[in-house]
């Protein structure tokens, strides 16, 4: 039995169309992070084709990428199945954020090093976000700001290495956070607030206090690790 194209809402292809094979990785991301397609299940090269009106080749090429990130697996003789991210993969996740921007974050405060502007203006930002009345929540939007913030910290360091191993956990990251959202949309004064504190203590160049918050905010969501599978 054929299963049904998978429907965009409107949103995956409205990012611009720089090329078919970008259409396609940007239109099938989307679905993933958003969890409109769940861990597990297999998302055919026709469904994809259909939805999008390209042809299989630039279909095949953005699945080859997709796998390459992390948000596929390609299975011979069975097709493009969505990775599942394992509660311990998730805490792996948050262990070595925890590693990396705790270190950076002593680093910016023993050292007196600059603590990004661009780190306020994101902040101010999520709360522009959240305090949209009247309106569902932009997760995507809330998330896409987040990320830029904590990696603004990262970069401080001036270290491009940390950098790059750093931007290599965005994507596992961001597709749990959609989760954690929906699950607590609550969550976001929680995280600005947590955001305001470590602003705070880096102008204050107070590293205890930066380790602190940090420790405390890159904790997992248990709410979030209640719902993966374990392994």
């Amino acid at each position: 039995m054929r299963s049904e194209p998978v429907k965009d809402g409107g949103r995956g292809l409205a990012r611009g169309k720089p090329s078919a094979k970008e259409q396609v990785y940007l239109y099938v991301r989307d679905l993933i992070m958003r969890g409109e397609v769940p861990g597990g299940a297999f998302i055919e090269e026709e469904q994809i084709t259909e939805a999008t009106g390209v042809s299989r080749t630039p279909v095949r090429e953005a699945f080859l990428r997709l796998e390459a990130e992390r948000f596929l697996d390609l299975i011979p003789r069975r097709g493009a199945q969505v990775r599942q991210i394992t509660a311990q993969e998730l805490m792996n996740v948050y262990e070595a954020r925890r590693v990396i921007e705790v270190h950076v974050a002593r680093r910016v405060c023993d050292e007196r090093l600059e603590v990004p502007p661009a780190m306020t203006t994101l902040m101010r930002g999520m709360e522009e976000v959240a305090g949209a009345n009247g309106q569902d929540l932009d997760y995507a939007r809330h998330i896409e700001l987040d990320v830029m913030f904590h990696r603004a910290l990262v970069a401080a360091a001036g270290n491009d290495v940390l950098l790059e191993v750093y931007d290599a956990l965005q994507v596992r990251k961001m597709r749990v956070a959609y989760t954690a959202l929906r699950v607590g949309p609550a969550r976001m004064a929680l995280i600005m607030s947590q955001h305001q504190a470590l602003l705070d203590a880096l102008h204050a160049h107070d590293a205890d206090a930066a380790a602190a918050v940090l420790e405390e905010h890159l904790k997992p969501v248990v709410e979030v690790i209640s719902l993966l599978p374990s392994r």
